[in-house]
């Protein structure tokens, strides 16, 4: 069982909004959808806002779904059941010379989870994002039909990026990536600016597999932009693969003074002189840093936070949402940077596309709090930019309908019988 990374009991990683929700757990694909109002699958919970909670009727607990149906060890090809996570595939193929093509920042998503939200990693200026690794689908209507979907199909396109709405995905068959062993490479370079940050990039992404920056969320005028730029690549590792570690559970909420805005303060410049360094470490603490701890979203106490992760096509985009964060009072504890390549996925309303995305952790401190997201969601609709939907709790509708072109050509393939808070909120 994953206990220590996954949440208790059916909330959002953000832990806002809060209030009691209604579950049914399945405990196989076919058993019987419960009555009285629509439904939305949920996994392990990893989505930051309302994406996967529901307003109007039960959750449908899918972590019993986790069985593993075939593997290729061959070719690489896995189908596994939608509850399955992408940590027990990684833990099942890695010793054979396999890897998740595409991995985010945390182990404990489901692969319903990452088919739903499209989920992207280190690597998508070279791999892309989720959906364009899969090679079919299950999916389970509200009116009884049950589905085989692959790419190239309407519906297939639809539910990749679908948050969870087109129904209940119930297996998920993936080409996972050739891989030498289970340790990366690493290296990391301090930058000063954004137009540092900018040349480094351009100068990692041929030569590097993967790319990502850390930000200081609280730096202002000279010192705005910086951070560290972390690259690495897959190596031969030495011997067995590294195995899969066990986290460290947080013990309990934490103090208030912990979010004030001198920790704050007190943590980036800690962050930034850090020394730097070159070394070779496992794929688990690589991909899935924040994972050694288990619940870490409790430091952020009751109240929660906000995650604003955006995308906009140029540095200037990025530079005016450092503006907004760093001078609103509202930092950062975590602030992370990286620019997206061009390739495009199936999904009608996935969310990575050529440019850059930031993604800034902001504590929940009320209304102060909800009034700099939305001067940041005004940057972003300036810039022609789009909001992330599994990171968020609050944009407004017209934020979404201007990030997401193809919102109309979705709509027409959502399940009556699904629904969740962010679609009640956002469509009405």
């Amino acid at each position: 069982m994953e206990q220590p990374g996954q949440a208790t009991g059916p909330e959002s990683w953000g832990r806002y909004p809060r209030g009691d929700q209604p579950a049914v757990g399945l405990a196989w694909a076919d058993d019987p959808l419960p009555n009285g109002g629509p439904v939305l699958a949920y996994g392990m919970g990893r989505s930051y806002g309302d994406s996967c909670l529901n307003a109007d009727g039960p959750l449908l607990l899918t972590r019993s779904l986790r069985r593993f149906i075939a593997f290729d060890a061959d070719t690489g090809v896995l189908r596994a059941e939608a509850g399955t996570s992408l940590g027990e595939v990684t833990e099942l193929v890695l010793a054979r010379g396999w890897l998740p093509p595409v991995l985010p920042g945390t182990q404990f998503v489901t692969l319903g989870g990452a088919v739903a939200n499209d989920i992207h990693g280190k690597n998508h200026h070279r791999a892309g994002s989720f959906g364009r690794h899969l090679r079919a689908l299950g999916l389970r209507r509200s009116d009884g039909s049950v589905h085989t979907l692959r790419p190239g199909e309407a519906l297939f396109d639809a539910t990749v990026a679908g948050l969870g709405l087109t129904g209940l995905i119930t297996w998920v068959e993936l080409q996972l990536e050739r891989v030498p062993g289970g340790w990366v490479k690493t290296e990391a370079i301090r930058f000063r600016s954004l137009e540092e940050a900018d040349a480094v990039d351009e100068l990692s992404r041929d030569t590097h597999a993967y790319t990502v920056a850390w930000i200081d969320g609280l730096a202002r005028g000279r010192r705005l932009g910086r951070g560290v730029y972390f690259r690495g690549n897959l190596v031969e590792g030495p011997g067995r693969p590294p195995r899969r570690p066990v986290p460290r559970n947080v013990p309990g909420e934490a103090p208030g003074f912990l979010l004030s805005p001198l920790a704050l303060r007190a943590f980036n410049a800690l962050y930034d002189h850090l020394p730097r360094w070159r070394s070779r470490t496992s794929v688990w603490k690589f991909f899935h840093p924040l994972d050694a701890l288990g619940g870490w979203n409790r430091l952020y106490g009751r109240r929660g936070f906000f995650q604003h992760q955006s995308v906009v096509p140029d540095i200037e985009g990025v530079r005016a949402l450092l503006a907004v964060s760093s001078t609103t009072g509202q930092g950062s504890f975590l602030s992370v940077l990286k620019r997206f390549g061009s390739l495009s996925s199936p999904g009608m309303l996935s969310f990575p596309r050529p440019g850059w995305t930031l993604a800034l952790d902001v504590p929940n401190r009320g209304e102060g709090t909800l009034a700099c997201l939305e001067q940041m969601d005004a940057v972003v609709r300036t810039y022609g930019g789009a909001v992330y939907p599994a990171k968020d709790a609050r944009m407004s509708a017209e934020t979404f309908r201007l990030g997401f072109p193809r919102l109309d050509e979705f709509s027409a393939h959502v399940d009556p019988g699904f629904r969740s808070r962010f679609w009640a909120r956002v469509m009405g």
